[in-house]
């Protein structure tokens, strides 16, 4: 039997796993064997999210946490390496954006807030650098484990409006590259650091921006849609594979890329 995707056993922790993209990629892991530990600030959603997992037949803990908390995150590690004794996957995916980090169409950059723009690159830059801090030593010390990012597509492209996300989805990239050096030259080719960069989804942080009340698409809305070579948003489940593939065997030489899962968005010029 080919074992190149099992992920059986493996202990996988992910932040920012009670959002839309998060709990759809935690079932499905869990579905393929891996023991989800989800974690969040939703208790409420958590909880639920374990639950489903755990009625399907899966195995999944939730422990809640914020991820610019270190002592809380900390505490975390603690208990999931005393439940489960290793930690062998990373998954970085709390990150968000505010409306004062965003650009009206009636407004400049001088009006932007600089306290919420700073609020963005911390939630998804710092919130992606810390956990790493936590949880990527214990592989450190066995010298073996995965790290995935998110990023987004507008690390790649500087889309207008949201020069926050923007500016920060740009960060982890680069800092994703060079945890892939960091961590290979100085514990081992064991340890592996990818991430990934989601086209539009529409999630409960995005949905007001591209669709109306009725669901009917914004101007922005059809705007991406009509530089999407798919013509469509992706959806949730569109995400699974990619990340089966970066942390599983089958991509035992890859480190430092960033998966675009984007429906051709990027390469696509008029």
């Amino acid at each position: 039997m080919n074992k190149l995707f099992d992920i059986t056993g493996r202990t996988v922790v992910m932040t920012g796993a009670t959002g839309v993209l998060g709990s759809c990629i935690s079932k499905y892991l869990a579905s393929e064997g891996a023991i989800m530990i989800v974690m969040g600030r939703n208790r409420e959603h958590g909880e639920a999210l374990a639950k489903e997992i755990t009625d399907a037949g899966g195995q999944a803990l939730f422990l809640a946490c914020d991820v610019l908390d270190r002592p809380s995150l900390e505490k975390c590690r603690d208990e999931i390496l005393n439940r489960y004794g290793r930690i062998d996957v990373l998954i970085n995916a709390a990150g968000g954006n505010m409306p004062g980090a965003t650009i009206p169409t009636d407004k400049t950059f001088f009006d932007m807030s600089a306290d919420d723009f700073k609020k963005v690159v911390d939630l998804n830059l710092h919130g992606t650098v810390v956990p790493t801090q936590v949880f990527a030593e214990d592989m450190a010390k066995r010298g073996n484990g995965v790290i995935v990012n998110f990023s987004s597509e507008s690390a790649l492209r500087p889309l207008t409006r949201v020069v926050g996300y923007t500016s920060a989805k740009a960060a982890v990239q680069q800092f994703t590259k060079y945890m892939a050096v960091e961590m290979a030259t100085k514990f081992g080719e064991g340890i592996r650091v990818n991430a990934i960069a989601p086209g539009f989804f529409l999630t409960e942080q995005n949905r007001t921006l591209l669709t109306n009340p009725d669901g009917s698409l914004t101007a922005r809305g059809n705007a991406i849609v009509a530089h999407t070579p798919f013509g469509r948003f992706g959806t949730p489940d569109e995400l699974c594979g990619t990340i089966h593939y970066l942390i599983s065997d089958a991509s035992k030489f890859v480190s430092g890329t960033v998966a675009v899962v984007d429906g051709a968005f990027d390469c696509f010029c008029l």
